[in-house]
C-alpha cells in the first residue's frame, strides 16, 4: 500500500481513540531498522507510525551529518517500500527542539511542498515540535505558526507541554524540577484553545514520563493527569469525551497496566525507541561472542566471511527488532486493526 494519505492517517488516529488502542511509533535510523518496523506492522496486520529523530536523521546521512537529508532519505525509502506491504504507514519526525527548526523541520516542510506541487503526498504525514523548554505561551505561539504551515500541506503537528525527563539524542532534561514533568489540566485547556480548529494536531502531555532505560517501578507515572486534562477541556468547551489526541513519550519501564490505563484517556500514539534499540543490538552481540574467531582474523587465520559479512548479523538484528515491535503492537491493542482489512 502507499503511505497513508492525510485522510487515512486522521481516520487511523480517530479510530484508535474511539476504540481505546494506540499505535507504536517506532524510531528508525537505517534501512535495517526501517525494514524491521515495516515487516512487524505487516505481520501483526496493524497500521503503524514510523518516525525519525534529529539524531536519527543525522546518523542516516552518514559522514555528511545532515539531519534533514538523512530523514528525507529514510522517508523516501519508506515511500518505496510501503508499496510492497498490505498495511498503512504514517511517517513522523520526533522531538524537534527550537534550535533545530531551521536545520531540520523547515527543509522537510520544503521537501513536502515540492512533493505536493508534483502531485504527490507530503514526505512526512506528521511532525513534532518540542517546545517544552520554552514558556507555555512561547511554546504555543511557535506551535501555532508551525501548525498553520503543516495544515497547508495536510500534515499533522504534534506538540509537547510539560517536559519528558531523561536524555534523548543529546537533549538532557534530567535536571529539570519534578513539577515540570507533569502537564496541568490548565496547560491542556490552553493548548486546546490555541490550536483546535487550525489543523490536525496531537498533544504529548507529560505525566512523569522519562526517556531511557528503567526497571519496572522506577518510573513514577500519574496517568490520571491525562484523564483530568481531558475532563477540563470537555467541561469548559462542551466537547465529547477525550477531545484531545494524546501521545505517550518515555514509556520504557512502564507497566502494562499503566500503558493500558492511558488508552482509556485518549492516548493514540506511544513512542517506542529504547526497547527496540536493545532488541536490535542484542543478537549482534550474541553473534560476535559466539563467532569471534570467525569475525576476527586470529593468529594469522583468514576468519570466516560467512560470519563477518554484515548481512549475517543484520538479518538477526532485523528479526529481533521486528519481534519487539510486534510485542508493542500487541501491548497497545492495535494488532489486526489495519484500515486495509
Amino acid at each position: 500500500m502507499p503511505i497513508a494519505t492525510h485522510e487515512q492517517y486522521q481516520e487511523m488516529l480517530n479510530k484508535a481513540k474511539a476504540g481505546q488502542y494506540a499505535f507504536p511509533a517506532i524510531n528508525v535510523t537505517s534501512l535495517e531498522t526501517l525494514s524491521a518496523a515495516m515487516a512487524a506492522f505487516a505481520e501483526a496486520e496493524a497500521d503503524g507510525i514510523i518516525q525519525v529523530s534529529t539524531g536519527g536523521g543525522k546518523h542516516a546521512s552518514g559522514p555528511v551529518g545532515d539531519m534533514a537529508l538523512g530523514a528525507e532519505v529514510l522517508a523516501e525509502a519508506a515511500h518505496k517500500l510501503a508499496e510492497r506491504y498490505k498495511v498503512l504507514f504514517a511517517l513522523h519526525t520526533d522531538h524537534c527542539h527550537p534550535k533545530n527548526l531551521k536545520p531540520f523541520l523547515d527543509p522537510l516542510l520544503i521537501a513536502s511542498k515540492k512533493r505536493r506541487e508534483a502531485g504527490l503526498g507530503p514526505l512526512f504525514q506528521s511532525h513534532m515540535f518540542d517546545g517544552s523548554e520554552l514558556s507555555l505561551g512561547e511554546n504555543l505561539k511557535v506551535s501555532e505558526e508551525y501548525l498553520a504551515r503543516c495544515a497547508e500541506l495536510d500534515i499533522i503537528l504534534e506538540i509537547e507541554t510539560g517536559v519528558v525527563g531523561g536524555e534523548e539524542d543529546g537533549h538532557d532534561t534530567s535536571g529539570v524540577s519534578k513539577e515540570k514533568l507533569y502537564t496541568t489540566p490548565e496547560d491542556m485547556v490552553e493548548a486546546y484553545e490555541r490550536l483546535e480548529g487550525k489543523g490536525g494536531w496531537m498533544l504529548a502531555a507529560t505525566f512523569g514520563n522519562v526517556h531511557g532505560v528503567y526497571k519496572p517501578g522506577n518510573v513514577k507515572l500519574t496517568p490520571t493527569i491525562l484523564r483530568d486534562g481531558q475532563a477540563a477541556v470537555k467541561a469548559k468547551h462542551s466537547t465529547g469525551d477525550n477531545p484531545l489526541l494524546l501521545v505517550f513519550h518515555g514509556g520504557s519501564g512502564s507497566s502494562l497496566a499503566e500503558i493500558h490505563e492511558t488508552l482509556g484517556y485518549g492516548v493514540v500514539k506511544m513512542n517506542v525507541d529504547t526497547d527496540c534499540q536493545y532488541a536490535f543490538s542484542r543478537p549482534i552481540a550474541d553473534h560476535m561472542f559466539k563467532n569471534y574467531d570467525g569475525v576476527l582474523k586470529i593468529d594469522g587465520e583468514v576468519g570466516d566471511k560467512k560470519v563477518y559479512d554484515p548481512r549475517s548479523y543484520m538479518k538477526l538484528a532485523i528479526g529481533s527488532m521486528k519481534d519487539r515491535v510486534i510485542q508493542s503492537v500487541h501491548d497497545l491493542k492495535s494488532d489486526g486493526k489495519s484500515l486495509t482489512k
